[in-house]
């Protein structure tokens, strides 16, 4: 694969926004320009963000799979954020806690199973909204895809479920350690759902951003969502650089499902669409597969215009997720019969840098790094 031409100036809110795109975009291209040279200096282009940590190796969003990431040299870590019942939030990747946790193996808490609607979606089991910081704290977490990582399971119940607040502390002391900041990536999940429930994430999630001084334009954060409405909302209560997730081309995000919006994934990666989001965000985290899509044989095939367009609008693209196993990987990348074991991941990664995207989600931050390395500014 050819290297990728490095701009001489890039840096991590894209090479678009240095230019013409920022200056026709206003409001957003000025915001973008406020943050972007602290961060420029901080991290390279392409970034890696260790997905929910290092969550190949540790059971995801633990302690043990954020530290990992940051010792591996993830640029930035990420964490998904739900509240308890009390209003604490909490980093999991759901609120439904069944498969990351031992609650089932607490009877006290047996009562507390049912079935819920989130997000259109008819889930049974254990869910954080249900229990108070304290009781939530008497679990353990363990590893959610056992099948697939084994090795993973050796930390079940090694770590218990990470508040944010502890994780913005962590993130302090690594830094004075390290003599540098340590940069979060911080996910809204299911906000429309929480709100209505009386626990909007929003102003929780500022709140502690501004008690921890990490709520400016330059702050080393960026915040996440797949609802466009939370991206807003964040936007009124806090600067710092905000990205839109986006899943594959036909899916509608929830708060849209909501509000009667019929705009799709694939309207929002329209060059129109594109212009809309940098009305209030700075970046956007699509699926892979809006990138580089599949075939019907689950090959990868051309890139698309995505990337280009998204830098036209001044926008940086953070793309999820690649991950090591067979059984995620594109059909021409596996290795083996095997689902579990590791394909080959690094040629995966480098199909995708090389399409120009300024960032990338992994669950193991080493092989992205790795591949990340003849991609980068030097």
């Amino acid at each position: 694969m050819q290297k990728r031409q490095q701009p001489g100036r890039r840096t991590v809110l894209g090479a678009a926004a240095l230019g013409a795109g920022a200056a026709v975009l206003g409001g957003a291209g000025q915001a973008s320009a406020a943050v972007r040279g602290t961060a420029g200096r901080e991290l390279p282009v392409p970034l890696i963000v260790g997905h929910r940590g290092a969550s190949g190796y540790r059971p995801e969003h633990t302690f043990g799979s954020y530290q990992l990431a940051l010792d591996m040299g993830a640029d930035v870590i990420e964490q998904d954020l739900v509240p308890t019942k009390d209003g604490h939030l909490v980093c999991r990747h759901e609120n439904d806690i069944t498969a990351t946790t031992d609650v089932s193996a607490h009877p006290e808490f047996a009562d507390r199973r049912t079935t819920k609607t989130v997000d259109g979606q008819q889930l049974t089991g254990w869910f954080t909204e249900d229990f108070t910081l304290a009781e939530l704290k008497t679990l353990r977490a363990k590893e959610r895809i056992p099948g697939t990582r084994q090795h993973n399971t050796l930390y079940d119940g090694h770590w218990q479920v990470p508040t944010f607040e502890e994780v913005l502390q962590w993130a302090e002391r690594e830094g004075r350690k390290r003599g540098r900041r340590v940069w979060l990536h911080i996910e809204t999940k299911h906000p429309t759902y929480f709100r209505k429930l009386g626990l909007g994430l929003e102003e929780r999630l500022a709140k502690a951003l501004r008690a921890h001084g990490r709520h400016r334009r330059n702050s080393p954060n960026f915040l996440q969502s797949f609802e466009p409405s939370s991206i807003r909302r964040l936007g009124e209560l806090v600067d710092c650089p905000k990205v839109v997730l986006l899943g594959t081309l036909k899916d509608r995000p929830w708060d849209f499902t909501e509000a009667g919006d019929p705009r799709t994934v694939a309207d929002l990666v329209t060059p129109k669409g594109l212009a809309w989001i940098a009305g209030f965000a700075e970046g956007i985290g699509p699926d892979l597969t809006v990138i580089i899509p599949r075939d019907k044989d689950g090959k990868l095939g051309e890139p698309t215009s995505v990337v280009k367009d998204a830098h036209a609008a001044g926008l940086v693209l953070h793309p999820y997720t690649v991950r090591n196993e067979n059984t995620f990987l594109p059909a021409d990348f596996r290795r083996g019969t095997d689902p579990n074991a590791y394909g080959d991941s690094l040629g995966v990664f480098k199909a995708y840098l090389g399409t120009g995207i300024d960032g990338l989600f992994s669950d193991n931050p080493d092989t992205a790094l790795l591949a990340a390395e003849e991609f980068r500014t030097h």
